[in-house]
């Protein structure tokens, strides 16, 4: 096997390494349905050292995976190990990894003057000014507080959280639950004799101006609000 063209996906058992010979561009079909596992794998063995072909034994296989098919053996390593990428795939995946990074950080920070968030450009720009480089091997949450660390010094910038206290007209009550549901939590709830609904719900503060125009439009205006608390 040439090690140019090799891509080896693994999976370690026991003290044991697995290996497939891969075309991991046809890895993301394979995982929608696209792609049939015969489309993925270059060589249909399981290896211990795919390189050096060195075959995985077979009795080895059946003790660890259920099975000494190849072809079933490969699926539980493309589903539980590690999979090489293509520079594309790479790139797509730390593209990604970015924008829920500037999104968490657009959600739940903002600008500790105004108290209002920053725009996702505005933080992306910052980003890029603080040659922030995207780790490939962390998760987006994992990287909050390294990105605001770099940031701060261009971009005046914290998380916060605020209590904020709504009544909602009777009429609209009912349908305002999917609203609450999804911009925070409800610390209290009740009904009120006139039949509206008084909540006091906990959002994240970066939410805040969004959340408004959604209770504003669904209640034509209707809808009171204070902010009770922000942290």
């Amino acid at each position: 096997m040439s090690e140019e063209k090799i891509h080896i996906a693994r999976l370690k058992k026991e003290g044991k390494t697995f290996e497939i010979d891969i075309d991991p561009e046809k890895v993301p079909d394979y995982r929608i349905g696209k792609a049939d596992i015969r489309d993925v794998l270059k060589v249909e063995k399981i290896f211990y050292d795919a390189k050096k072909g060195m075959l995985a034994s077979e009795k080895e296989m059946e003790r660890l995976f259920g099975t000494s098919d190849p072809l079933e053996v490969a699926k539980i390593i493309l589903k539980e190990g590690e999979i090489p990428l293509t520079a594309e795939q790479k790139r797509a995946m730390i593209e990604e990894k970015k924008r829920k990074i500037i999104n968490i950080i657009h959600t739940n920070a903002v600008d500790p003057t105004t108290h209002l968030p920053h725009p996702p450009q505005r933080i992306e720009a910052a980003m890029e000014e603080a040659k922030y480089r995207i780790d490939e091997h962390k998760s987006a949450e994992e990287q909050i507080d390294d990105v605001l660390k770099a940031i701060r010094p261009i971009l005046p910038i914290k998380f916060e959280t605020k209590e904020i206290a709504v009544k909602i007209p009777p009429e609209y009550a009912p349908k305002s639950y999917g609203i609450l549901n999804s911009f925070g939590k409800k610390i209290k709830e009740e009904w009120l004799s006139d039949g509206s609904l008084a909540v006091l719900i906990e959002i994240p503060g970066g939410l805040e101006e969004e959340f408004y125009e959604k209770l504003n439009s669904l209640c034509h205006g209707k809808v009171e609000t204070k902010v009770i608390k922000t942290k």
